[in-house]
């Protein structure tokens, strides 16, 4: 009898590649994006990200070992992404027993029950932060104003403040362009005198981690290219038709725009694995983000955007197929 193969659940590493060390090339891509999130937040940070990452590794040791009886793969680095990534999508004064529910649902619910890594359909961190959003939204929606930055943000109060884009959909909300004077300009929102949760805040080191997630090749360029390009096209044309409307260049840097289209998105197991159905995925998520952001009841549209086409992805793997090794063309 041949001998029979056994295959085992994406992602899949090839050419000396490990699914550790691509996680660990996303986890030093992560650095310049919390160096500066703890210049501006200090200890709220480090505390929401510490207890994070530590929930989210406890959690799935003990459902591995306890629960699905089976050998922990904490050592392969995913569960500390998991907890980095939910971290990132929260305020820096979050509670932290509010952190470790979070991760408690983005490691049980959003990874374990589906089998662990490589069978979940969503991305865990989403999952986590989404429940939160949706169970605490006013500890979800309170944000501080980075440490030393209030002459330059006239849109926060003493201790806290709301984000652009909580301006930008109060100005389509009333129609009048003229609330957008309460954004800060370009440059804030690049080096991330914004505010927000402190993982989004500055686009420059966002992309300086994805810079490094291209140059290694841990991630192509296919979503993230797709879901800026929709972005911009789309809220440009909403731009110049609807009342109260930011321009793109507002829609790209502010939000968890570039951190769920670099880091997020590009997760191997949620994400289509041909480059056609990547840049179908992005475009969907790009047209989604924009359309939340303008109707919505949500000032963001990233994690609810990433989480339906997640959803779509069997779908794009489906039908968007490379064709197989010597298969002949239909006449």
């Amino acid at each position: 009898m041949a001998k029979q193969l056994i295959v085992n659940p994406a992602p899949h590493a090839h050419s000396g590649d490990s699914v550790r060390k691509n996680m660990l090339n996303v986890i030093i891509a992560l650095v310049p994006a919390f160096a500066v999130s703890l210049w501006a937040f200090g200890w709220g940070a480090l505390m929401v990200t510490a207890t994070s990452v530590a929930a989210c590794v406890l959690f799935e040791w003990l459902i591995a070992k306890y629960i699905m009886k089976q050998q922990p793969t904490i050592c392969d680095l995913s569960a500390v992404l998991t907890g980095l990534l939910l971290a990132f999508n929260l305020p820096s004064n979050m509670p932290l027993w509010i952190v470790i529910i979070g991760a408690l649902v983005a490691i049980g619910v959003g990874k374990m029950t589906f089998g662990g890594l490589g069978q979940n359909p969503f991305n865990p961190a989403l999952v986590g932060r989404v429940f939160l959003l949706i169970s605490f939204p006013v500890q979800m929606t309170t944000w501080p104003r980075p440490l030393g930055f209030a002459s330059a943000m006239p849109f926060v109060d003493a201790e806290t403040g709301a984000t652009p884009l909580a301006a930008m959909k109060e100005a389509i909300k009333a129609g009048d362009a003229g609330l957008l004077d309460k954004l800060p300009d370009l440059w804030d929102m690049a080096i991330g005198m914004i505010g927000g949760s402190f993982g989004e805040i500055s686009a420059i080191a966002l992309v300086i981690g994805g810079i490094y997630l291209l140059c290694t090749k841990t991630i192509t360029w296919h979503i993230p290219v797709s879901i800026l390009c929709t972005v911009a096209l789309v809220s440009g044309i909403f731009y110049l038709t609807i009342p109260g409307a930011a321009a793109p260049q507002y829609h790209l840097l502010t939000g968890g725009l570039l951190l769920g289209a670099i880091f997020m998105a590009t997760d191997y197991v949620t994400s289509p694995m041909t480059p056609w159905g990547q840049i179908i995925y992005g475009i969907g998520i790009g047209v989604i983000v924009v359309v939340i952001r303008t109707w919505g009841a949500y000032p963001e549209g990233v994690s609810f955007a990433i989480l339906i086409m997640n959803a779509v992805t069997p779908l794009l793997n489906m039908y968007i197929r490379p064709k197989r090794f010597g298969e002949k063309k239909k006449a």
